[in-house]
């Protein structure tokens, strides 16, 4: 997902893109999507009572206390996980920002951030070039060989269609009912790995495989669902709900179809996971992260407890 960091918003539509648990962008680190009109934030601040707790910190590198700083690539385009409310060049909101913030006051470091498409942010982990790593990464079993993860949220996949349609009108539970349908997706995420994976299920099934398109820029997908270029759009659940209570936006949620553990991604054998889980725990037990989910309207994503490296669910 997990899936999901497109910037330019479809000129069709004058709301917020929905949020792609694993997607990227082509587009230039926060560009401007013309006509478009950003989402104001939620006003309240759960973050700004955090202090540093120090039998957390302490769980970091030397090298990392001493420095006081972390370099975090962030796939930032739209709510609730991370958008421009007051447009590009502004500080950005969201439900993984708040997160990400909130754990770095617990450990008393501050976050060097830089906004980078999504597809990007995993591999440059791993050279180096940015410490942490958010975007709604779900946890899968390919992720885990080459990443790290601690997670922070459930969150995962569903499908979404224009309102008004006919070609599914059910909540999907298998992809057969998509079955002659064209489905489109953000590149490089778990939405595209799975519908590639199962693509063989219509021709067992004795039905017209379905086809998948890939987009690059997030509104790019939307527009072609709006010009019924493509049936459906697969993205994640707490986007395509956002995205499905804003009556402009046109689009019926079709329902959650498989979860995913969500979580901050490092490199494999990080030093950093273990200060970082600690960190969500500490914020879970003083009821910030219920606080920060509620301002987002994302706690049916809650987690009890952040875990490193969890397996995928099944």
């Amino acid at each position: 997902m997990n899936r999901i960091r497109l910037r330019n918003v479809a000129v069709l539509l004058l709301l917020p893109a929905l949020a792609l648990t694993a997607c990227g962008s082509g587009a230039a680190p926060g560009a401007a999507p013309a006509g478009a009109q950003a989402s104001p934030a939620p006003t309240d601040d759960p973050v700004a009572a955090v202090r540093t707790v120090d039998s957390v910190a302490a769980l970091l590198p030397a090298d990392v206390r001493a420095s006081g700083r972390l370099r975090i690539g962030s796939s930032i385009g739209f709510p609730p996980g991370a958008y421009y409310p007051d447009g590009p060049g502004k500080a950005p909101a969201g439900q993984d920002i708040d997160i990400a913030d909130a754990v770095a006051k617990v450990l008393g470091v501050k976050l060097d951030r830089q906004d980078a498409s999504f597809e990007t942010i995993l591999p440059a982990l791993g050279s180096g070039k940015y410490d942490v790593g958010t975007g709604n990464f779900g946890v899968t079993a390919q992720r885990l060989k080459t990443v790290d993860f601690v997670t922070y949220i459930d969150d995962g996949q569903g499908f979404a269609v224009k309102k008004g349609t006919t070609a599914v009108n059910k909540k999907v539970t298998d992809l057969t009912q998509l079955c002659g349908l064209t489905i489109g997706t953000g590149a490089g995420t778990t939405f595209e790995a799975t519908l590639t994976a199962q693509k063989h299920i219509c021709a067992e099934a004795g039905k017209k495989p379905y086809d998948v398109k890939v987009y690059s820029e997030n509104g790019a997908t939307q527009t072609a669902l709006q010009q019924g270029r493509i049936d459906v759009i697969m993205s994640t659940i707490n986007g395509l709900r956002h995205q499905a209570a804003q009556p402009a936006a046109n689009i019926r949620f079709l329902g959650e179809y498989h979860r995913l553990d969500v979580g901050f991604a490092f490199k494999k054998g990080s030093p950093l996971t273990k200060a970082f889980r600690a960190a969500v725990d500490e914020l879970i037990k003083d009821g910030t992260y219920a606080r920060i989910l509620k301002k987002w309207g994302t706690g049916a994503s809650a987690i009890d407890a952040s875990r490193i490296n969890p397996p995928e669910h099944r």
